[in-house]
């Protein structure tokens, strides 16, 4: 064993380097990787009907690959590079080797104290790390805005529609809010994607739903889960996944990482039980698919505040975040002429942006003032606290202002460009028949679906690729009942 490796100090353990630091930062990342893939691989191809399962998983496994490559050639440096402009950083690859093994740091992120010192963003290990983890962040929003579009959106015009999102769209709120833009150097709070990832998502889906138009009428009238047991495998990846995603915000394993966990899990938990027990009293049982919904609304909810809130007021978040987004998608979106014209095909919108905004501003009211010193740049409080908090609530407001605003015009840009060149809606044959008809192949090879009963070939079938297999002549006398699927 090299021992040099354990060392205090060799060429590949620089005075700089906490280990501790980068092995909890490389293995946040890979957590909320694991949230996209599989995860969100997993959730989107159970969860819609069986006609577009590949579909929609392909949507994401795509989206995942594309913003890997966008970020590292051009992405990464635009949300957390040198200023271009106050809300967009400098586009330039992150590939150089000199750059990717020296100490991570966002240039931009300086804050003057009160006192004159200056302090900058450098966490404790290699700008590698923090490329990768922030790569994460940026893949999950696109995989989050597809649940909007599933089961319509033309294959070609998202795969053109990802990188153009990215760049245009996502770089902007990552760099205003996170890589010192305007809103960072103004004090608005978000402190791990509440704004630059759930609320983004669910307006710019909502806003391509609107675009790329509804499902066939067959299809909204009639969408049921294909596997209702593995889109909860799906939903506990995602659920697990979110321990990384809030608690690698501080850029560190410390104090406010384990706040930040501790807090994510309460509010998820609350959330998921209040979201429960509203379908029980109104609906007269518990749904799966609520309970999901349930958990991700106080995922969400908790993001833009988790490691600045105390753990109470997580379980007040969490009663929030399973109540108000509940009657947003149960009350509202059914008394709504818009909401009921836009086909959300996930109801992201209600998930993602009513849940993110809900957090956020929450924050504005609920940060506590020393959590908040653990981590932010400048002396910051909740309106609850008393003193200039009332501030920070106005701040929180203007944020997601900001953010809704430029999802709704970029994202409309992107599309009616892409129009121009690539139809956003599949042709009706493809809509009509789904995954065969998009990709060639089906999620189930099940009986009198994965096989065609030829009575030509005297009690022979014919499979998909052609190979004859001797059954029964007919289907229904071999298994003794008739499968519908």
């Amino acid at each position: 064993m090299d021992a040099s490796a354990y060392g205090q100090i060799s060429p590949s353990v620089p005075v700089w380097l906490n280990k501790g630091d980068n092995a909890w930062q490389m293995i946040a990342a890979t957590l909320v990787a694991t949230q996209s893939m599989p995860g969100l691989v997993i959730l989107y191809a159970s969860i819609v009907k069986k006609k577009w399962a590949v579909n929609s998983a392909f949507m994401a496994l795509y989206a995942f690959a594309a913003v890997l490559i966008c970020w590292v050639l051009l992405g990464y440096r635009m949300a957390f590079g040198d200023e271009l402009l106050p809300f967009w950083g400098k586009g330039a690859p992150a590939l150089g080797q000199d750059f990717l093994t020296s100490r991570a740091r966002i240039p931009e992120s300086t804050h003057t104290h009160e006192d004159g010192t200056k302090e900058t963003v450098e966490p404790w290990y290699p700008m590698a790390t923090l490329v990768y983890f922030q790569f994460t962040f940026a893949a999950i929003t696109l995989i989050l805005l597809a649940g909007s579009v599933l089961g319509r959106m033309n294959i070609k015009a998202w795969m053109a529609f990802v990188p153009l999102w990215l760049i245009f769209s996502y770089t902007v709120g990552a760099f205003s809010l996170w890589g010192g833009g305007f809103l960072y150097q103004w004090g608005a709070i978000d402190f791990s994607g509440g704004y630059v990832i759930h609320l983004s998502s669910g307006i710019a889906g909502l806003t391509a739903a609107y675009w790329v138009g509804p499902r066939l009428k067959s299809d909204r009238e009639r969408f049921p889960p294909n596997n209702v047991l593995l889109m909860l495998a799906g939903a506990g990846l995602l659920w697990m996944g979110w321990s990384g995603f809030n608690g690698g915000a501080p850029y560190a394993a410390n104090i406010d990482a384990s706040i930040a966990i501790l807090n994510t899990n309460v509010c998820a938990a609350t959330s998921l039980l209040v979201w429960t027990s509203l379908d029980v009293i109104y609906f007269g049982k518990p749904s799966v698919i609520g309970a999901v919904q349930g958990m991700m609304t106080g995922l969400v909810c908790i993001t833009p505040g988790a490691g600045l809130v105390q753990s109470w007021a997580a379980i007040v978040m969490g009663i929030l975040s399973g109540s108000i987004p509940w009657v947003s998608m149960m009350v509202l979106h059914k008394k709504s002429a818009l909401l009921q014209k836009v086909d959300d095909t996930l109801g992201v919108f209600h998930t993602h942006a009513v849940a993110g905004l809900l957090g956020g501003l929450l924050t504005g009211l609920l940060a506590e003032p020393e959590l908040c010193a653990l981590i932010l740049p400048e002396k910051t409080r909740g309106a609850f606290y008393g003193g200039n908090g009332g501030v920070q609530f106005f701040k929180q407001m203007a944020a997601a202002s900001f953010v809704i605003s430029w999802n709704i015009v970029s994202t409309t840009l992107i599309l009616l460009f892409i129009r121009l060149f690539i139809p956003l809606r599949m042709p009706e044959e493809e809509l009509q028949i789904g995954d065969d008809a998009v990709h060639g192949e089906e999620a189930y090879a099940l009986w009198g679906d994965g096989e065609k009963y030829d009575p030509t070939k005297h009690g022979r079938v014919t499979s998909l690729f052609g190979e004859e297999n001797p059954v029964a002549r007919n289907a229904n006398d071999a298994v003794g009942v008739t499968i519908n699927l």
